[in-house]
């Protein structure tokens, strides 16, 4: 029986796209490169802010190795955390839903405090008894070691654990783990071509569709 349901942040809770790319967007017209479209730059996400900026850099036409140039992006982020991000439909109710009787948990590359800021701002922080962010002593996804401490702080077993996530770094990072794994296909992060499943994921098309597929694993 799923114990613990861990979610991405990014693209999985939370719609983050608009502010993710204005943001992005923002940097490059400081250091003269041409704009980006939304649709590249969320293509981007998923590791973490120093890989969305060399990668933006990169396709932009500067250095990606610009001095200074992770920290210009967070001054501009943080200053548009909560714009236009908001959790996607159905998510607070599902997730208030499940909390009755399951451990729920946030597992994200995005750093400790931007996340704990856009889950206040959302009024989603007490949704969640745990939240690990991609700047702790657990390392970034897709290394599994964060998703492993959550399972172990919720006295529960990889078995018991659910991490839901919208891209291909979430479905290995649950892989690793030996955790079950459900991907949205809703979110931004989700590109797949096809390849990469074994057979046990599992999907859904909105966050009303959760708690089917976890009575369903059991």
């Amino acid at each position: 029986m799923i114990q613990l349901v861990a979610f991405d942040l990014d693209g999985t809770l939370v719609d983050s796209s608009q502010d993710l790319a204005a943001a992005t967007n923002a940097l490059l017209a400081d250091l003269g490169g041409v704009a980006l479209s939304h649709d590249v730059v969320v293509s981007f996400v998923g590791e973490g802010a120093a890989v969305l900026v060399r990668r933006a850099l990169e396709r932009a036409g500067l250095a990606p190795d610009t001095p200074r140039a992770l920290e210009q992006f967070l001054r501009h982020y943080d200053a548009r955390l909560l714009d236009t991000t908001r959790p996607y439909p159905g998510m607070v109710e599902t997730i208030t839903a499940m909390r009755s009787s399951r451990r729920t948990a946030v597992l994200t590359n995005k750093p400790e405090r931007p996340t704990l800021q856009i889950l206040r701002g959302l009024g989603m922080d007490g949704l969640f008894s745990d939240v690990v962010g991609g700047d702790s002593l657990h390392g970034r996804t897709p290394d599994p070691a964060g998703l492993l401490h959550l399972a172990a702080r919720a006295g529960v077993t990889p078995a018991e654990t659910l991490l839901v996530g919208d891209s291909p770094v979430d479905l290995e990072t649950a892989q690793r783990a030996g955790t079950h794994i459900c991907l949205a296909r809703y979110g931004f992060g989700y590109r797949f071509g096809g390849t990469g499943f074994r057979g046990d994921e599992r999907f859904i098309d909105s966050p009303l569709a959760l708690p089917a597929i976890i009575d369903e694993i059991g």
